[in-house]
């Protein structure tokens, strides 16, 4: 996915403001071995950009004044309170050759056809919407998909269990192994227990013998 922006030179709350209500959207680019390089941004194409789920978990392809200046994250934006307004776009110039961390979303699915739901009408709880990974740029997934098609009432995953993609690694602390899901019944439902067999029937010959 591409970035485009244009050089910022003027900087300041004054100067933020005129850019706003021109249609444009104050940023900065740091990290790596440069300084930090102040850029705006047009704000309908970022605030579009920006409700993609993917352009929050992608290398980008920056370009600035139309020059390509290198791959970028998303690292941390503002919104305005309470107007669908991009306020300021924090990016991260990245290195292809060394691991970065980020956060990226999980995609939850075949909870419909697990046995905890089809056959004991349990709920499934994500308890997790998102997972911290580390990997190099060029294996960085838009997102990573999470199978519960064979949970079980009563049963929890945990990142441990996740299949994650190659190149990928999943970052927690310590020995610690987080839950990411897990399938519980609703409250005052009991699961379908097996029907008691009936009494053997008593054979007519033992009935005779206790009548004599």
């Amino acid at each position: 996915m591409k970035v485009e922006a244009i050089s910022r030179n003027v900087q300041g709350t004054g100067a933020s403001r005129r850019l706003r209500r021109e249609g444009k959207v104050p940023a900065i680019v740091y990290g790596g071995n440069a300084q930090p390089v102040n850029i705006e941004l047009d704000h309908n194409s970022i605030f579009h950009a920006m409700r993609k789920e993917a352009f929050h978990s992608s290398v980008l392809e920056l370009t600035v004044d139309g020059k390509a200046a290198g791959q970028v994250l998303l690292r941390d934006y503002q919104m305005h309170a309470f107007k669908p307004i991009v306020m300021h776009v924090d990016f991260q110039r990245i290195d292809a050759n060394q691991k970065l961390h980020k956060k990226v979303p999980l995609h939850f699915l075949g909870q419909e056809n697990s046995p905890a739901v089809k056959q004991s009408g349990a709920i499934v709880s994500h308890i997790m919407t998102e997972i911290d990974i580390k990997c190099l740029p060029k294996d960085l997934p838009e997102f990573i998909e999470v199978n519960l098609s064979g949970l079980k009432v009563g049963e929890t995953l945990h990142i441990s269990q996740l299949q994650l993609p190659a190149g990928v690694e999943a970052v927690h602390h310590g020995n610690e192994d987080p839950a990411v899901a897990t399938a519980v019944l609703p409250r005052g439902a009991k699961e379908e227990e097996a029907p008691v067999a009936a009494p053997a029937a008593v054979p007519a010959t033992a009935q005779k013998a206790d009548k004599k």
